[in-house]
């Protein structure tokens, strides 16, 4: 279900597609009972799959790669081939349960801690109905769990599968896993979008999104754990977009 509008950043096609296309491609799988594999990448992604292969895999094997930062938009207008808008995974999410709950599809939501996935959950059923939750568990599991975590999923006969796994091991579970996925009619990783969600973090404030500095006010929360994610890998990721600048 690859876009016929792709995009190259350093060796990653991603798809040229907005937000509202997005929706009308999801609802078209699901109504033909197919299944589409949304990955969206950012800055610190696109450098881990330099040197990750099997993130590398995960990620270019999925249906649609999205511009999850909006630094990738700015590359690619700096590469002369600029993408429509970026499509944030959070507000991507939001739009997909939206959607779920118009056509009364049904979700799972997998990943982040047992009181931050449980308040998710508890809040879309308040705010759509009981019914739109197929299931919800942890993201804190064994390798050897993984099997029975995945065969769980697909036994909820759930619509939508959310992810709220950091990467790349979001990526890494969904690419070993996909197959007995199968009967998942999409599958998105949304990162720490379920944190947000249940309030546990703040999102930053409008204008920081607008003028892309979201990712200074996520390290500002969480210095210890994101320094390196988004100081060493928002600069390798500068440097390797000059360097295909002036390659050119």
């Amino acid at each position: 279900m690859k876009s016929n509008v792709l995009i190259n950043i350093l060796g990653i096609s991603i798809d040229n597609v907005s937000s509202k296309e997005l929706i009308q491609r999801v609802q078209k799988t699901i109504s033909n009972n197919q299944q589409v594999h949304l990955e969206g990448v950012n800055a610190s992604k696109i450098v881990d799959m330099q040197h990750d292969k099997v993130l590398y895999d995960s990620v270019v094997n999925s249906s649609i790669i999205t511009p999850d930062g909006q630094s990738i938009v700015w590359a690619s207008k700096m590469l002369g081939k600029p993408l429509k808008e970026r499509v944030a995974g959070i507000d991507l999410m939001h739009n997909l349960v939206t959607l779920a709950h118009e056509k009364k599809h049904t979700i799972y939501l997998l990943g982040a801690k047992q009181q931050v996935v449980e308040k998710v959950a508890a809040r879309f059923k308040k705010k759509y109905n009981p019914s739109i939750i197929a299931g919800y568990r942890n993201g804190y599991f064994t390798p050897q769990q993984e099997a029975q975590i995945a065969k769980d999923i697909s036994d909820s006969n759930a619509q939508m599968l959310f992810v709220g796994i950091a990467s790349p091991l979001k990526e890494h579970f969904i690419h070993k896993h996909k197959e007995a996925l199968k009967s998942i009619n999409l599958i998105m990783g949304v990162g720490g979008s379920f944190d947000v969600l249940a309030g546990f973090t703040k999102r930053a404030p409008l204008w920081m999104q607008g003028i892309g500095m979201e990712w200074f006010f996520r390290f500002l929360q969480e210095p210890k754990r994101m320094w390196k994610r988004y100081l060493v890998g928002n600069t390798t990721f500068i440097y390797l977009v000059l360097k295909e600048k002036f390659k050119k």
